[in-house]
């Protein structure tokens, strides 16, 4: 078997949850893999190390690749993980803010990961926030940065500790926070709460580096194939997601997770869209990740398109 090595940057999460599931179900190893994932935090980091050869593959936001691969020279994106930007908003419970209302984050504290508050920053703004002048604080929280953490279920606890007034995660961190009873989602762009222009700043991908694809093209394309097939093997029996997240998953996190993840079902599809990547160019352009702009070619590998459709696994 080849060896595969696959970098995420937060483990305990929806987002990237079909990669770690290609792993734990085996489809890697059906495809002569034998595939091992690493928690590399923040985002960047995780691009880093696809830049530097010590990873294979990234499953990560497909924004964070820039910094490490500027103007999209040297990586390719091979599939989405799930569909549009993926993070949602939850504020404190005991805050009298309704459910879509952008105008109460005004004067509030937000905990957000390293260029996963380009996204939201960039929602305020084009929702008519100014940051500066209504005194909305984007902050990190340093205990998302100790070794095995996850920032979702770290900004849950943040919140209940008092420390932010919300924060902007995946929808496990937001699960999360809802169960415990101290957090209510405000925004959620994928699913119509909230402006619908941020749905294409951004999406959960399936990464790798052009000189991974030169040498190794096997592996590459034997991890698209484990993926789609994790996608549709959770499709076809969500009881796989408890599965794995009790495998897997600290034991709150591991009883969230198949909830979590049947409301996700619906943007678990392999297709990068051409709405998808100019939305993403737009958004990368806007922050100030890009200057330049490639084609749709530059930024996804078009001969591993082919596998988007190849169905469900049989598990």
């Amino acid at each position: 078997m080849i060896k595969g090595r696959i970098a995420v940057p937060d483990f305990v999460s929806n987002s990237y949850f079909p990669a770690i599931a290609a792993v734990e179900l085996g489809l890697f190893a059906a495809e002569g893999v034998d595939a091992q994932y690493k928690l590399i935090f923040p985002n960047n980091k995780t691009y880093e190390a696809l830049r530097d050869g010590t990873v294979d593959l990234v499953a990560g936001p497909a924004h964070a690749l820039l910094p490490a691969f500027p103007e999209w020279r040297g990586a390719k994106l091979l599939m989405a993980l799930s569909q549009g930007t993926f993070w949602m908003l939850v504020m404190r419970a005991d805050l009298a803010i309704e459910p879509g209302d952008i105008s109460a984050i005004k004067g509030k504290t937000i905990g957000a990961a390293p260029f996963v508050d380009l996204t939201f920053k960039r929602l305020l703004i084009e929702s008519g926030i100014d940051l500066e002048k209504d005194e909305v604080k984007v902050v990190g929280i340093p205990a998302a940065f100790e070794p095995g953490a996850s920032f979702g279920v770290t900004a849950a606890r943040a919140l209940e500790d008092g420390l932010i007034d919300g924060f902007w995660a995946n929808a496990m961190g937001a699960e999360n926070a809802v169960q415990r009873g101290v957090g209510k989602i405000i925004l959620d762009v994928r699913r119509g709460l909230g402006p619908r222009f941020a749905f294409d700043y951004t999406l959960p991908v399936l990464a790798t580096s052009d000189r991974a694809i030169e040498e190794n093209p096997e592996l590459i394309a034997a991890g698209v194939r484990a993926v789609v097939a994790a996608q549709g093997a959770l499709r076809t029996n969500i009881d796989l997601a408890g599965e794995i997240g009790r495998k897997v998953f600290p034991p709150v996190e591991a009883g969230l997770i198949q909830n979590v993840i049947a409301r996700d079902l619906p943007f678990y599809q392999p297709q990068i869209s051409d709405n998808a990547v100019n939305g993403l160019i737009g958004f990368s352009r806007n922050v100030g990740l890009l200057n330049g702009a490639p084609s749709i070619d530059d930024v996804v590998a078009r001969q591993f398109r082919p596998y988007w459709d190849t169905g469900a696994a049989s598990l």
